[in-house]
């Protein structure tokens, strides 16, 4: 069997190098990842590390599809406890079981590298909404679930903060990916500018009419960033910070490209250093005043499966998903009150329980009696 994550040798060079993976890599989770405790950042850095190694390996091939069934491979003898010699293999084989990770959430991962293989296009924003939930939507669930949030409306605000992350690399990335053959724009939103997607393709230049859709993308991003707020106060009280810096940082991206007149075809947004670093701080300072809303918001059609996937598993081993709910004051009130109103029907419960077995025995004994005096 294997060890526990942090208490091997081995196990703290694989993490070591997944960080140095991570460094060169996604300089936004990197950033963000340094405000995770400890006990969390491991597994974290070890989840991204994987998921962005797959991620290279499926788009720097000529055998996509080879790579993918390579991947799902790799993934099944991860989860058989028997990964190959690769170090991000082994650190995500000691993550997935010691927390119990859904293969539903990687396998939803694979399912969105499969999409970009295809060069599948999007009909509407719920379609771009589908690809989000895969790509990125996932990661946001494993997030969650590994710092212990487990309660469906954290995981619903955990997977569309992925979401909105997702849209916002896709308005940024707009003239890269159109020159790699791939459009993620709803199609429906360029018609409606007068845009033909397929021509357009052809000869991906900027236009007002690109410009205007990739003003809608990114308020459609920043509309699921506001929603993705709340899932933050029901994380525990040490992870808020860094996702908090996460949503911050991802935000700030669309908010440099609108600067730059939503020019994603001839250059890419990226943000300052140093505003990453007023960030980092904006976050730690915010994070602990976030509070739950007494009504969650209905969670994306989109990312639904994923919900259940993560509800099932809870079902299967028995794991708590209350949540860390950080509170307001008048819910606090009502939880408490709430919690003594279960605790008196608790006692009452116990007291009846105590009650039956008495009736019981005077009724056995009752029997007895009458047994004996008939000469049995």
């Amino acid at each position: 069997m294997l060890q526990p994550y942090d208490k091997n040798k081995a196990q703290l060079r694989d993490f070591n190098e997944c960080v140095e993976l991570m460094r060169g890599g996604s300089k936004t989770f990197f950033a963000a990842s340094r405000l995770l405790p400890k006990r969390v950042r491991q597994a974290s850095v070890a989840l991204y590390a994987f998921c962005r190694v797959a991620d290279d390996l499926v788009d720097n091939t000529h055998t996509p599809a080879q790579s993918l069934e390579q991947l799902r491979r790799r993934l099944d003898l991860i989860y058989a406890q028997e990964p190959l010699d690769f170090i991000e293999d082994h650190a995500l084989s000691h993550v997935v079981h010691e927390y119990k990770l859904p293969r539903e959430l990687l396998d939803a991962l694979l399912d969105g590298f499969a999409w970009d293989t295809k060069s599948r296009f999007y009909e509407d924003v719920e379609a771009v909404h589908a690809y989000g939930a895969r790509v990125a939507g996932s990661v946001g669930a494993m997030m969650s679930w590994i710092m212990g949030a487990r309660q469906s409306s954290t995981l619903a605000r955990a997977c569309e903060l992925g979401v909105a992350m997702q849209l916002t690399n896709i308005a940024r990335d707009v003239g890269e990916d159109a020159r790699n053959g791939r459009l993620y724009l709803p199609l429906n939103w360029m018609r409606a500018q007068g845009t033909d997607p397929q021509e357009w393709l052809k000869n991906p230049v900027l236009t007002p009419g690109i410009q205007a859709v990739v003003g809608q993308l990114l308020d459609e991003a920043d509309r699921l960033y506001k929603r993705s707020i709340v899932g933050v106060a029901d994380l525990p009280a040490d992870c808020r910070a860094a996702i908090y810096a996460a949503r911050l940082i991802y935000a700030e991206i669309g908010q440099h490209l609108r600067a730059q007149k939503l020019d994603s075809i001839n250059q890419r947004s990226v943000v300052p250093f140093s505003k990453k670093l007023w960030l980092l701080m904006q976050a730690k300072i915010q994070a602990p005043f976030v509070r739950t809303p007494q009504t969650p918001p209905k969670p994306l059609g989109a990312i639904e499966f994923l919900e259940k996937a993560c509800e099932a598993q809870c079902a299967l081993y028995g794991l708590k998903h209350e949540g860390f709910p950080n509170r307001g004051f008048p819910q606090r009130v009502e939880w408490v009150l709430e919690l003594i109103e279960r605790r008196l029907e608790e006692d009452k419960e116990f007291v009846r329980n105590l009650k039956r077995p008495s009736n019981q025995h005077m009724q056995n004994m009752s029997s007895l009696g009458e047994t004996l005096n008939s000469g049995h």
